[in-house]
């Protein structure tokens, strides 16, 4: 993790490489370096450089990275992020330890806040390694190590908390993408459930409380324990819990789902569909990733963490098409496939999320191919029971760069769930708008409780890289970590 420092800018530099700000279209460099700066903007422009979003190119003759934020009327929060991790790359391409940055650099257009964060966030992100099954060392390659603002006076304190802010989601980001990445024989639902102890251990304000095999069976959490059957991996609840100093006015849960692999059943998935279903348990990685920063975000509100976890597998006792089971709020369902079991233990979670009695709920979850087949892997799909709960969830994933697109909870699509011998079935009658009756399907276990729920198959994990979001890498992604610290601390 990078060591952020910020100094006054009356503080002699440190001789680490700069970083240079473009805008496409205008000359020179929006942080400075006189006409020295406009010389070295026309060499790289010769050379291609442009100064589009995420664009960069390292200067080895002048040690300096330039990078681009695009034309200035559309420069963005995000431009800022990309360009960070744009920069934190060609770092690692030279194997470079430290960089400096002059900010907030005259020209610059932004709230210094806003966007010394995401900048700040951009180089975090863009610098993680996944070595944990590496052995051989060459394949380590060295990241940012150091980073220095210089800020002037008047924006020192400013830039100083929201660097400080970055650090704190970065490192939740990590915690996240480290648990994804991780082999499913080597995180299973016992591993989330000691991550889980151990956050609360070491975070003030928060407690944990771990339902194994014996507790669900006396709650009657039929749909964790249903797609248990076939796995040797014990399942659990987990319920983490943080109270603010203060008496909080509101309350909310943030649920997860975790399948920490998912063979789809006896409903087999095909191999290749396989491959990557260790990211299955997203949403629940998420959770511990937001509550291992909650305590350094400290928001005035009362959050729940609730996280079902289980292995799917097709073991000797594995669920059946055409079982019936009965989820922790009484309500029975129908399954005719087990590969749609995602839903079966978000049942129980979001059932035990309403005993909670909060004031909202959010849940994330990997739940559908179809979201993905609608709005592919950058965009997340948002569904949900109450206007003013989705717009604040819309304009948190907004602010961190995370887009979501609200569909319809179309009413005339609640009948494909209903079932002939059961209240509910956990497939449609179709392919058809698949990622709405799943979302009709959660509706059941969530009452009157204002509720999101956020379908982040397509980009809770990568499988290829994309150059206009440096910040990110093949695999885990770590999304909504960002997004749910910011809910909550505007909440």
């Amino acid at each position: 993790m990078i060591r952020f420092s910020v100094v006054p800018d009356k503080v002699k530099p440190e001789a680490f490489p700069r970083v240079l700000f473009a805008f496409e279209g205008e000359e020179g460099f929006a942080n400075g370096r006189g006409a020295d700066g406009a010389r070295l903007r026309k060499d790289l422009e010769k050379e291609g450089f442009k100064g589009k979003e995420a664009e960069g190119v390292w200067v080895h003759g002048a040690d300096v990275v330039a990078v681009g934020l695009g034309e200035r009327d559309k420069c963005r929060v995000e431009s800022y992020r990309r360009s960070g991790g744009r920069a934190a790359r060609l770092a690692r391409s030279v194997r470079a330890g430290s960089l400096a940055v002059d900010w907030p650099a005259r020209g610059l257009k932004g709230d210094a806040s806003a966007t010394a964060k995401a900048f700040a966030e951009g180089l975090a992100l863009g610098s993680y390694q996944f070595n944990r099954y590496r052995t051989q060392k060459d394949d380590i390659v060295p990241v940012l190590e150091k980073v220095v603002f210089r800020v002037d006076s008047e924006s020192l304190a400013v830039v100083k908390k929201a660097v400080a802010t970055a650090e704190g989601y970065a490192e939740g980001v990590f915690l996240t993408r480290d648990l994804i990445n991780g082999g499913p024989s080597d995180v299973t639902p016992r591993v989330l459930a000691e991550e889980a102890k151990k956050i609360a251990a070491r975070t003030v304000g928060v407690t944990v409380k771990i339902y194994g095999k014996r507790e669900l069976e006396k709650m009657g959490a039929g749909g964790i324990l249903g797609v248990n059957r076939g796995s040797a991996e014990e399942p659990f609840l987990i319920h983490l819990h943080y109270r603010p100093k203060k008496t909080p006015k509101k309350s909310i849960a943030f649920v997860g789902k975790g399948l920490t692999f998912d063979s789809g059943g006896l409903s087999l998935k095909p191999a290749n569909s396989m491959e990557t279903m260790k990211c299955d348990m997203s949403g629940a990685a998420a959770v511990l990733g937001v509550f291992s920063q909650i305590g350094r975000v400290s928001p005035n509100v009362e959050v729940h963490g609730i996280i079902g976890t289980t292995e799917n597998m097709p073991g000797e006792n594995a669920l059946k098409p055409g079982d019936v089971l009965k989820a922790l709020n009484g309500k029975t369902m129908e399954v005719l496939n087990t590969d749609a079991e995602g839903r079966l233990v978000l049942a129980d979670a979001l059932s035990y999320a309403v005993r909670q009695k909060v004031d909202a709920i959010v849940d994330m979850a990997t739940l559908t191919g179809a979201c993905v087949v609608a709005l592919g892997v950058l965009v997340t799909g948002a569904l949900g029971n109450d206007k003013a709960l989705m717009e604040r969830v819309k304009s948190a994933t907004a602010a961190e760069g995370e887009p979501v697109w609200e569909l319809p909870l179309v009413s005339e699509y609640r009948a494909d769930i209903r079932s002939k011998i059961a209240d509910i079935k956990n497939v449609g009658f179709s392919r058809e708008a698949g990622t709405i009756t799943a979302a009709f399907f959660l509706k059941e276990f969530v009452g009157e409780t204002p509720w999101v729920h956020l379908d982040i198959a397509g980009p809770a994990f990568f499988e290829r890289d994309f150059s206009s979001l440096p910040y990110t890498y093949p695999g885990g992604t770590g999304l909504m970590v960002r997004s749910l610290l910011t809910l909550v601390k505007g909440y």
